[in-house]
C-alpha cells in the first residue's frame, strides 16, 4: 500500500485517514498556475471555435500532391517582371475556379429555416496570425480577382492584421476560408471550419521529398492538402471532387486554363 504522501504504510500502523477527491474540492484551495482571461482576440476565436465544433458535422479528406509545377510557374510569373505573385495568391485562385465547380462549398446552413444557402460570390477568408491571436481577414469577391490582384489583398489586409486596424467588415462576411499552416513548417492538420462556413481548404509545407514521376523515382516539390467540410452541405463526392481538382490544378497549373 501506498500512503497519500508516497511512502510505504508499513504493516500494523495506524493507516492515515482516506482522502477523496471530493473532500480535496471542498476546501476551496486555488488550483496552482497562471490564469489567462479568455477575452478580446482569443476570447473571440475560442467562441467561434467552439460553436463550429458543437454545430457544425464536419469531415476531413487529403491529399498530396506534386507542387513542383506550379512552383515552376510561379517562377516564371515572378521572372516576367511586376509585381510578385505569392503562393498563396495562386492557390486562392485554383480556389475560386473549384468553388466554381463545387458551388455546394461556397455555402452555409441557416438552422432556423432549415435550408442552405449557397453563396453567389466568394468571398475568401484566409487564416493570419497575429502577436494579438488569430484572425481571418476576408477577401471580397475573390472570385473576380486575378493572382496580381489577390496578391495585392492579401498584403494588405496582412498588414492590416499586424498592426492591428483591421475593421469588423474586414473580418466578417466570409464564405470560404484557406488556411495556409504550412507557413509553421507543418505537413498536415484537420482544420476547424470558420462558422458559418461550409468548408475550409488546409495547405501544408511545400517541400522536396521522393516521388513517382513519369514512372521513374525523383525528387519533387511536395505538400499536403486537406478540406474540412460540413457534411449537411454536400456527401464526400462532392469534397472529394473539389480537393481532387485542386490537386489537380497544384500539379498541372494549365488545367485551369481551360475555365479562364
Amino acid at each position: 500500500a501506498q500512503r497519500l504522501d508516497g511512502t510505504d504504510h508499513a504493516p500494523g500502523t495506524p493507516r492515515a485517514p482516506e482522502v477523496t477527491a471530493g473532500a480535496a474540492r471542498v476546501t476551496g484551495e486555488p488550483v496552482a498556475g497562471t490564469r489567462v482571461p479568455l477575452k478580446g482576440v482569443r476570447g473571440a476565436v475560442a467562441d467561434k471555435l467552439t460553436r463550429s465544433r458543437s454545430e457544425i458535422p464536419d469531415a476531413t479528406c487529403w491529399v498530396d500532391a506534386d507542387a513542383t509545377e506550379l512552383m515552376r510557374a510561379r517562377a516564371a510569373m515572378n521572372a516576367s517582371g511586376g509585381p510578385k505573385i505569392s503562393v498563396l495568391a495562386l492557390l486562392a485562385r485554383i480556389c475560386t475556379a473549384a468553388l466554381a465547380r463545387f458551388p455546394e462549398l461556397n455555402s452555409s446552413v441557416d438552422t432556423a429555416a432549415r435550408e442552405i444557402v449557397r453563396h453567389e460570390g466568394v468571398h475568401l477568408g484566409f487564416a493570419a496570425q497575429t502577436d494579438r491571436g488569430l484572425v481571418v481577414p476576408v477577401v471580397r469577391d475573390a472570385h473576380t480577382r486575378d493572382a496580381e490582384g489577390l496578391t495585392a489583398e492579401f498584403a494588405r489586409l496582412t498588414e492590416k492584421a499586424r498592426a492591428g486596424t483591421l475593421t469588423p467588415a474586414d473580418l466578417t462576411g466570409g464564405t470560404f476560408t484557406l488556411n495556409n499552416y504550412g507557413v509553421f513548417g507543418v505537413d498536415g492538420s484537420t482544420p476547424i471550419i470558420n462558422h458559418p462556413e461550409a468548408a475550409m481548404l488546409g495547405v501544408g509545407r511545400i517541400v522536396p521529398k521522393p516521388w513517382v514521376h513519369d514512372g521513374e523515382l525523383a525528387v519533387r516539390q511536395v505538400v499536403q492538402l486537406s478540406l474540412t467540410f460540413d457534411h449537411r452541405v454536400c456527401d464526400g463526392g462532392a469534397a472529394g471532387g473539389f480537393l481532387r481538382y485542386v490537386a489537380d490544378c497544384v500539379e498541372q497549373p494549365a488545367v485551369l486554363l481551360r475555365t479562364l
